[in-house]
């Protein structure tokens, strides 16, 4: 059984403010080296979630620093909450985002984790931890994971206030994202949301097929029309509810939709056969299309960005040295390796500073600061995304998270909500 840090003896309250004490309590464990009991007696840790936050060359990776096998248990997102709240003994680390936590965390299956395990418990990134970017707040309508951060203690189904030892979810990475757009096919700038339902597009626009995120999405375009003002787009009333869907069916049935995608690679298809022009896209998928050498920008419009971030979480049943090998992996995957191959297809990584330690200066430049890239830009397979000169679609860190609007959430009235989307996808 592995050692607890000296920093168990600390307060609470140091802890989380990431004090001197819990950083003395790391010095001289550096961070890169990995206790070799794990390597002695072989771990496989069954890692459940979507095949987006899925990568084989971090699971090759682990298995070479630590000894741990990583074993994907690949479902939609909608089957992470099933597998959380239903069978909790069949996966051993879960990574899944922290707007399902409202759903999640009444369930009691998910054990609140130690920050006293987490070594680098003090350089998560301020915009998970705080809101913040540059200690100014950014936008928190939805379910901003500072606002579900903490737990009461560490069997708690309650979210705590302020905060506690007991961390629902350890970040992994999180992205600000906005519209895809083919700028070869469109001919013309795009800067607000309103453009997905412009007609110019009919029968040339997508949006995303998972409710609580496809409504918020059209929450912003129909805020960016000028048509109503929601005084929190992650959590509509239901005469909200109504005038978001009324609005999306009449789209509808004009023909405004090419298709409404639910799958990653299914948006990347889209994309890059010219069926669609204008979507709801995530920033890997734009990459993706990139790396068939076709035009596609994520599109920085005026209004801002939908936000969202996924973290790790741990089953209230786990123990033993599955348990100790889940703070390992945890701690390694914040050490920066995967971090900066995260960064490299266009996430953001949970700690910058060990990331950015784990990568060339240009590609920081590139990625982080919004700077014309001094070399060719590759991505993690070593595929060619940008050439030298490129600037990144929205600029730097800060110019990207800093134009956050709201983050992916669960409505108080997500039921009514899911029922109503249902009739439009039917309609």
């Amino acid at each position: 059984m592995r050692k607890r840090d000296d920093a168990t003896n600390l307060s609470r309250r140091q802890i989380l403010k990431g004090g001197a004490a819990l950083a003395g309590a790391a010095a001289g464990t550096a961070i890169t080296g990995f206790p070799a009991v794990i390597a002695a007696e072989p771990v496989t840790l069954r890692y459940l979630s979507t095949a987006t936050n899925q990568s084989p060359a971090i699971a090759e990776k682990a298995a070479k620093d630590l000894g741990i096998k990583i074993e994907y248990v690949t479902v939609t997102t909608d089957d992470v909450t099933k597998r959380i709240i239903t069978q909790p003994n069949s996966f051993d680390l879960v990574d899944t985002e922290y707007f399902s936590l409202r759903n999640l965390i009444p369930s009691g299956n998910l054990m609140g984790m130690d920050a006293k395990k987490i070594k680098l418990i003090d350089k998560l990134a301020p915009a998970i931890t705080k809101g913040e970017i540059g200690g100014k707040k950014i936008g928190l309508q939805g379910t901003a994971p500072n606002k579900v951060m903490y737990l009461e203690g560490q069997n708690s189904k309650k979210f705590a206030a302020s905060p506690t030892e007991w961390i629902t979810l350890i970040p992994t990475t999180y992205n600000a994202d906005t519209l895809g757009i083919r700028p070869d096919l469109i001919g013309r700038p795009i800067e607000s949301w309103a453009e997905l339902l412009n007609p110019q597009f009919k029968g040339k626009a997508s949006i995303l097929n998972i409710p609580s995120i496809g409504i918020m999405d059209a929450a912003m375009v129909i805020e960016a029309s000028g048509k109503h003002k929601y005084a929190d787009k992650g959590n509509m009333t239901k005469d909200e509810i109504d005038l978001t869907i009324a609005t999306l069916i009449e789209a509808k049935k004009a023909g405004q939709f090419r298709a409404f995608w639910t799958d990653f690679n299914e948006s990347v298809n889209l994309m890059a056969s010219g069926e669609t022009v204008i979507q709801s896209m995530w920033s890997p998928a734009v990459t993706a299309v990139r790396l068939k050498n076709i035009q596609c920008k994520f599109q920085p419009l005026k209004e801002g960005y939908r936000a969202w971030a996924s973290g790790f979480g741990l089953p209230r049943t786990l123990k033993g040295k599955e348990l100790d090998a889940a703070y390992e992996f945890v701690n390694w995957f914040l050490s920066g390796w995967a971090g900066a191959y995260l960064n490299r297809q266009g996430y953001y990584s949970a700690v910058l500073d060990t990331a950015k330690e784990n990568m060339e200066a240009y590609e920081w430049a590139y990625w982080m600061e919004g700077k014309p890239a001094e070399k060719d830009i590759k991505g993690p397979d070593g595929g060619l995304l940008e050439k030298a000169g490129a600037v990144r679609d929205g600029g730097s860190y800060n110019e990207r998270m800093g134009s956050v609007a709201c983050w992916n959430s669960i409505m108080d009235e997500n039921a009514y909500m899911v029922r109503k989307w249902n009739e439009f996808i039917a309609a």
